[in-house]
């Protein structure tokens, strides 16, 4: 049966500038995520990487190329139903966790559907806090929680809407090696269990071996997509991409 990718980026360019001046940040990029598939994009600094995400995320518009989420062409619509799209078919997730420091767990986790004027899905919320190893911490604001458990109330608020896709940027990069490879188990759990397609940015050879899949940038172009990975394939792979970019 065929299945609808979660996203499917054709072509992608992303140009900066005019002329000589032009700086090329993405460059033909082509990717698909089909849902329930963890995907990690991985390459140097400068290589694209979060242009790419911007990109698939309709955070920015491409020069040239197509972006899909769904069957939703993003490429061409303004910034209201741009708006609209991202708030119903996508999650965020990411290294700085962007929780409003005066709200409750409980009412970050909320926030998306107060922004958009609509009735929270309060038994998935109350699913996805004991899911999550949050109960009995959400009516503590995000000051009084661990690292680790507001980067649990990000997930959440990421997962609460029920995306097609999850963006993840660097979700693990401000917590420790315990704490990081929870984070990715429940990355793993959304995307297996509950058929969201993750599309994770890092640099961390330990946090792109739990995705499914790794994509590999430089100079704004793939150079790998490769399934079945281990940490030190992966780690060779962005030594041999670092090498190429010096």
């Amino acid at each position: 049966m065929h299945t609808t990718p979660a996203l499917r980026l054709t072509d992608g360019t992303r140009r900066y500038g005019s002329g000589d001046a032009a700086v090329v940040a993405l460059d033909g990029a082509s990717l698909s995520i089909d849902p329930g598939e963890f995907v990690a994009i991985m390459g140097p600094s400068g290589s694209g990487k979060s242009t790419l995400m911007h990109l698939a995320a309709g955070l920015d518009a491409p020069t040239s190329g197509s972006v899909r989420i769904g069957d939703a062409e993003l490429v061409g619509l303004d910034d209201a139903a741009l708006t609209r799209l991202r708030r119903d078919r996508v999650g965020f997730v990411f290294q700085a966790f962007n929780l409003v420091p005066t709200l409750s767990a409980r009412d970050n986790i909320r926030l998306p559907f107060d922004l958009a004027g609509r009735r929270a899905d309060d038994a998935l919320i109350d699913l996805l806090v004991s899911w999550l190893g949050l109960a009995g911490r959400v009516d503590h604001r995000p000051g009084e929680l661990s690292g680790g458990q507001q980067q649990r109330v990000a997930i959440a608020r990421a997962l609460a809407t029920r995306p097609a896709i999850v963006f993840a940027d660097e979700p693990t990069g401000n917590l420790d090696s315990r704490t990081a490879a929870d984070v990715l188990a429940i990355l793993q759990e959304a995307a297996r269990e509950h058929g969201q397609a993750i599309c994770m940015v890092t640099h961390d050879a330990v946090a792109a071996e739990a995705a499914d899949r790794v994509v590999l940038l430089a100079d704004g172009r793939i150079h790998g997509d490769e399934r079945g990975l281990d940490r030190a394939a992966i780690a060779e792979r962005m030594l041999r991409l670092q090498e190429r970019a010096a």
